[in-house]
């Protein structure tokens, strides 16, 4: 029965992409077939669509814990490391020819992230910038990108492409929508409001040094193989399965997995799930640029002890400021976190008003 909701499940996220998939089609040809009378409104659609999604969402969350050969695609979903950017770009009917304005830094993932518009040639450029706070020299970020400018009644346009950034630069749209469409159909008083939805797919190159190993070394005293992407973790079942429920079942249970001596995990990154183990045995790991990647894996495995080390990082030692705090803690269900970020925020808007 759980396995038949779950085809469900995933059939009704099917028809909503493919739904939404048509609009930003429909949309895009009439733009450039020059029809701009009928930009395609459907906000009352996206609010039913989303209100699916969430259900479904909730719904899958709460079985894949229980049935241990959806573990995998559960972890893709539930530990992407995916977010959205929104910035209302100001007096951008002045701009000129080769003007520019950028959003404020937003961190995300110990990654600052910029998003820029810019008028060259009477076109829109959109893009998003990104600045990894600590990296090695050489480092990568393959991404997803959505990005949407929202005009008057919800109308929108939305454009997506992949990237792999290397450097600094910015990835985007050079020719996004032309400038007077723009002006006719997207700014309300002058402003633009633009999204951008970011699916950070692989890194490398961001991890900072490991404690402990959990290589080919650790083979007489494992007794099976996790792997991620092209990298393998030598552990302990037992040990695991007492730190996580969802370990629990996936290597211990009336399953395939529980008797494979490897066990491929998806959608994960493999340096966060390095530091997470580290945490799960015990090691002070945890710091400033891994904290948010290893709670959603403490919270997508369900391991509590480490979901405790985490929230005490944030309330004790961490230098995020109190909106990125309140974000993680939302996310994750932190309630301590909750009400600490709450009656920090209070106490600051009380002390700007005597200011």
């Amino acid at each position: 029965m759980r396995l038949e909701l779950i085809a469900a499940t995933t059939e009704t996220r099917k028809k909503q992409e493919e739904m939404l998939q048509k609009f930003e089609s429909k949309t895009e040809n009439k733009i450039e077939g020059n029809e701009r009378n009928n930009i395609v409104k459907f906000d009352e659609l996206s609010s039913r669509l989303q209100s699916i999604e969430e259900g479904a969402e909730k719904f899958y969350g709460n079985t894949m814990s229980l049935i241990a050969r959806d573990t995998n695609n559960a972890a893709s979903s539930k530990t992407m490391k995916q977010f959205k950017l929104r910035n209302v770009f100001e007096n951008v009917n002045t701009f000129y020819e080769h003007a520019s304005k950028f959003s404020e830094k937003k961190d995300h993932h110990n990654i600052n992230w910029i998003v820029g518009i810019h008028r060259l040639n009477n076109n829109l450029r959109l893009y998003l910038f990104c600045e990894p706070k600590a990296a090695s020299d050489e480092w990568s970020i393959r991404t997803v990108l959505e990005f949407k400018v929202v005009g008057p009644n919800q109308s929108v346009l939305i454009r997506k492409r992949e990237n792999c950034y290397q450097n600094s630069l910015g990835a985007g749209f050079r020719h996004f929508l032309a400038w007077e469409d723009m002006e006719k159909w997207f700014l309300v008083d002058g402003n633009l409001s633009v999204e951008v939805k970011v699916t950070i797919i692989e890194t490398t190159g961001l991890g900072k040094e490991k404690i402990r190993v959990f290589d080919e070394s650790q083979k007489d005293v494992s007794d099976v193989i996790l792997v991620v992407g092209d990298t393998k973790f030598y552990v302990l079942k037992m040990y695991l399965a007492a730190q996580s429920s969802v370990f629990k079942t996936l290597l211990l249970g009336n399953f395939t997995e529980s008797k494979q001596s490897e066990v491929k995990l998806s959608g994960i990154d493999s340096d966060d799930f390095h530091y997470f183990l580290e945490v799960l045995y015990g090691e002070p790991a945890i710091d400033d640029s891994n904290v948010e990647d290893v709670l959603l894996l403490a919270d997508m495995y369900d391991a509590p002890t480490a979901i405790r080390k985490c929230e005490e990082f944030l309330l004790k030692e961490s230098e995020k400021d109190l909106e990125k705090k309140l974000e993680i803690a939302t996310r994750c269900n932190l309630e301590k976190l909750k009400d600490n970020c709450g009656s920090g925020l209070s106490y600051i808007r009380s002390t700007d008003f005597f200011d």
